[in-house]
């Protein structure tokens, strides 16, 4: 699933496993005229070497700045919403359209089974998702994880469906926005993701909303008001993009690390400011490095989280997620 991606922070960690690559091969086709105290040698300097990778591998992945975890946030080898719903769920059945103008391949959804054999827990959801591509073609058709109103609209359609059924929402985000054509604005794009956060709100079951990877303004508030936010290590969830911002404030790009900074826009951040409820934990190096620990652990928080909301009356639901969203952005000055 890795794309072959190094970012300009991980060069020098790629040169030093280039270099231990290296003295390993060397090792295996040296020849049997080679002295066993030579042999020796390389051994211990390849085990000296293994040791400096794996503490600067530990030194880069836990002292990310912002910046660094945007750019993690948007690896092409990233897990996707489809990769995370085919690795933690069963019998998952696509349901598409709106039913009013088309079917956004931007955001993917329909009813799975999520299963803990260890327990016996198993669980019908609702699963919808931004969706992005990993080459041109894929992301062209997914408009590259840019939903249109239609798609918003497909998924407030799904989640209404799971409420009719009594099953609980699970949406996974992964967005650079909502898409900010003008064909999107004369369908509707503001009121449509203002009506789901107005219909969101409202649902007497169980929403759990997770950030994956990038969680950009309204693209990804559309599905991202739940009982539960969680985010992922190595995503973003902000107003604005770092580069976005920097342009609005510099008239460039940049300064998109400054912007980054000033943003307080990882899962760190927001965790200290109420926004988010959980971290999900990714494998050192990101979540492309090992997507099936990635969902193993994903799917085991989201269980977690769904034997605690499943058993709460629907009204207390409701409630709890408006009192929720009613008490961000509260603030007070001392004098």
């Amino acid at each position: 699933m890795s794309t072959k991606v190094v970012l300009d922070f991980e060069k020098p960690l790629i040169d030093l496993e280039a270099k231990l690559n290296e003295m390993r091969q060397c090792l295996r086709s040296s020849t049997r005229e080679q002295s066993q105290s030579e042999s020796e040698v390389l051994n211990n300097d390849i085990a000296t070497l293994e040791l400096k990778v794996d503490a600067l591998r530990r030194s880069i992945y836990k002292n990310l700045t912002r910046w660094q975890k945007v750019q993690l946030a948007r690896h092409p080898g990233r897990p996707f919403t489809l990769d995370y719903i085919y690795m933690m769920t069963k019998d998952f059945l696509e349901l598409a359209g709106d039913r009013h103008y088309s079917d956004d391949k931007a955001i993917v959804g329909g009813f799975a089974r999520i299963e803990e054999n260890s327990s016996g827990f198993s669980q019908p959801v609702m699963i919808i998702g931004h969706q992005k591509g990993r080459d041109t073609k894929s992301n062209v058709y997914r408009n590259f994880g840019m939903a249109q109103p239609e798609g918003y609209r497909k998924a407030l359609r799904l989640m209404k469906l799971a409420e009719k059924f009594r099953k609980p929402v699970i949406t996974l985000i992964d967005t650079p926005g909502a898409f900010p054509g003008i064909e999107a604005e004369e369908r509707g794009q503001a009121e449509a993701i203002a009506r789901n956060l107005f219909e969101m709100a409202k649902l007497t079951v169980p929403v759990i909303c997770v950030i994956i990877g990038e969680g950009a303004s309204g693209g990804a508030i559309g599905i991202g008001v739940g009982d539960r936010i969680i985010m992922a290590e190595n995503s973003w969830y902000s107003v604005i993009s770092p580069e976005s911002c920097s342009s609005i404030l510099w008239r460039s790009w940049n300064y998109k690390e400054q912007a980054a900074e000033a943003l307080q826009l990882t899962a760190e951040d927001l965790l200290a400011q109420g926004i988010i409820d959980r971290i999900i934990p990714e494998p050192l190096g990101g979540a492309h490095t090992d997507p099936d620990t990635m969902a193993a652990t994903l799917k085991s928080i989201l269980i977690e989280e769904l034997k605690e909301l499943l058993p709460r009356d629907p009204g207390e639901l409701v409630h709890d997620r408006i009192e929720k969203f009613s008490g961000m952005g509260v603030w007070k000055e001392e004098v």
